[in-house]
């Protein structure tokens, strides 16, 4: 491996040296040439050789010294300021100077020994695409009996019986042979990217002219019946006339109203004409426009020429502000395209979603252009709401300060205590002479005695409390029990008084408890009481029994028995054993 490893490097060495002695004898036009013939010179010394050769001549092809690069950047320098003429590709065409490096260089790939723009264009070829569509309706041949792989229904070769448009017969054509259908002409196109998504590809323009056929017939027929209805009524309002006014001014001009009925309506004024359009610049091959301003009229664009006045836009024919707003309105005819933004459906379509964008702002789900009947339904809601609360409103404040702009007068004596009483007042407001005049109540109610009071609430007070002046009393719901209730009142208030003396008497006194002897069993205990001593010592004797009983639970009998009958001697005993905690003795009872 050493050996081979050496031997190739020798031969690129070799090749290396050979190479750099050619370009140093042969012109520097020459170079690429004595490159290709190291190429063919290092095919027979080993492949490591010709590998080295080869990448010399490729590196050769790029490489420019500074001298060639730096005429280089002249010449296109001239070429772009027009000095040299500019650079010719293979077919003759010039070079543009002004195309950058990086378009105009072709790839390594394509080998251009020339500088061209080839690379640039499209260069692959398009396949047969066809506008063509299908021939709708077209038969072919038709046969006379049933052929061997066509339709069992109609006898078709083109389908099968599953793919048959006709309806489905009885006995097929199969077994009838009867009736046979043609076959349909099959075609197969290949669309291009827009033919496939052309919607109207294969329309037949020709069939429209059945549409507007058919409207213009619409239209002659309304158009005459609306004529004979107007001629109709016309005769009849005639034929009502008197004769003695048959010469008279309204007659005449029914007399030309009916004239003008019986014109035809195309030989009317102008702007009612209808006008053809074939190929204009508005758009569109066919269609309608009529002339709804009369030609004699000013265009708008004319009312005012002043270069600062309201601006026009010729593209669109719009005049938005007033080309004369200091003029007199009644005598103005055009006021600018704003006025139809501010006024009818416009405002209120600018109202409705102006309402839209607040509900969804607050938290409504509606929108305009997703949903806007429903918006428009809400809308609509919303106001009679509106106007329902408003006149609520409206009312309620009516009824409570009344309604001035009313055409029901009020009466004299109520307008702030108006009268014909004449009354005389000195520079200081004294009366001299007359009756004081009563002032007018405020808005409250006043003097209302509610309860059988004769007095206000209010007219009375003592201790931090209102009250009635009438009978005293404090509570407002109460009802009035006169003299008498002012008597039974300072009554209780005395007997309240010496009650409490009496109580602060008897705080002072301690109380004389007498002790109560209480029977074993809690009760008090009855004087002719008499324990049987016999007894006691029995319930003694027991009670000690069961006190060691329950020391000592293992003496307990499984089966116990209990005595629910309790007698005096019983309880005695069971106090008498009891051990009370409070005894300092208690220790050493047994």
């Amino acid at each position: 491996m050493a050996a081979a490893r050496r031997q190739v490097e020798g031969a690129i060495r070799f090749a290396l040296i050979l190479l750099v002695s050619l370009f140093r004898r042969r012109p520097p036009s020459n170079r690429r040439a004595a490159a290709v013939e190291l190429c063919r010179r290092g095919e027979g010394k080993g492949s490591g050789e010709g590998r080295a050769a080869e990448a010399m001549a490729t590196a050769s092809v790029t490489f420019k010294s500074r001298e060639d690069h730096r005429k280089q950047l002249e010449l296109e320098e001239a070429r772009k300021a027009g000095l040299a003429p500019a650079e010719v590709d293979e077919d003759g065409n010039e070079i543009n100077p002004h195309i950058p490096q990086y378009m105009s260089s072709a790839p390594w790939y394509l080998n251009a020994e020339k500088p061209s723009l080839k690379h640039q264009r499209k260069w692959k070829s398009d396949p047969n695409y066809t506008k063509a569509w299908y021939d709708r309706g077209t038969r072919t041949f038709q046969a006379n009996k049933y052929r061997k792989g066509a339709c069992e229904n109609c006898g078709a070769m083109t389908h099968d019986k599953k793919s048959c448009m006709e309806r489905p017969r009885s006995v097929g054509a199969k077994w009838t042979n009867v009736n046979i259908a043609p076959d349909e002409k099959v075609e197969s196109f290949e669309l291009d990217y827009d033919g496939k998504r052309d919607r109207w590809n294969g329309y037949d323009p020709s069939t429209y002219t059945r549409v507007i056929a058919d409207y213009e017939a619409r239209e002659e027929a309304r158009k005459k019946y609306l004529k004979e209805q107007q001629l109709k009524k016309l005769e009849e309002k005639d034929s009502e006339k008197d004769g003695e006014n048959a010469g008279s001014e309204d007659d005449e001009e029914d007399g030309l109203r009916i004239d003008e009925a019986k014109v035809d309506e195309s030989a009317q004024m102008d702007f009612a004409k209808v006008e053809k359009r074939v190929r204009t610049t508005g758009g569109g091959s066919t269609g309608t426009v009529r002339n709804l301003r009369i030609r004699e009229d000013t265009a708008k664009y004319l009312l005012n020429l002043d270069v600062n006045s309201a601006y026009y836009d010729p593209k669109t024919r719009s005049m938005r502000e007033d080309p004369l707003p200091d003029a007199d309105p009644n005598d103005k005819f055009y006021v600018g395209d704003n006025q139809n933004r501010l006024s009818g459906q416009a405002l209120e379509f600018k109202q409705l979603n102006i309402h839209a964008w607040e509900a969804f702002d607050k938290g409504q789900d509606i929108h305009m252009q997703a949903a806007p009947s429903q918006a428009e339904l809400l809308y609509k809601s919303f106001k009679i709401k509106k106007e329902m609360l408003k006149s609520e409103h409206k009312d309620k404040i009516m009824e409570k300060y009344g309604n001035a702009a009313s055409e029901d007068t009020m009466p004299r004596e109520l307008l702030l205590g108006q009268s014909e009483r004449e009354i005389e007042y000195d520079r200081t407001g004294r009366i001299i002479k007359g009756q004081d005049v009563s002032l007018p109540k405020s808005k409250y109610e006043e003097d209302i005695f509610i309860n059988n009071h004769t007095t206000v609430w209010g007219s009375w007070w003592k201790d931090h409390q209102w009250g009635y002046k009438c009978c005293k009393q404090t509570i407002k719901n109460s009802y009035c029990t006169g003299l008498a209730g002012i008597e039974a009142a300072e009554a209780s208030a005395d007997l309240m008084k010496a009650n409490m003396a009496r109580k602060e008497a008897a705080e002072d006194e301690p109380v004389q408890h007498e002790e109560k002897r209480l029977a074993t069993w809690g009760t008090d205990v009855p004087q002719d009481l008499v324990l049987d001593k016999k007894l006691l010592e029995e319930s003694l004797k027991k009670e000690n029994a069961r006190r060691k009983e329950e020391k000592d639970e293992r003496k307990r009998k499984y089966n116990v028995k209990w005595n629910d009958e309790v007698t005096a001697e019983d309880m005695e005993a069971y106090r008498m054993k009891r051990i009370h905690h409070d005894d300092p003795m208690r220790d050493f009872l047994s």
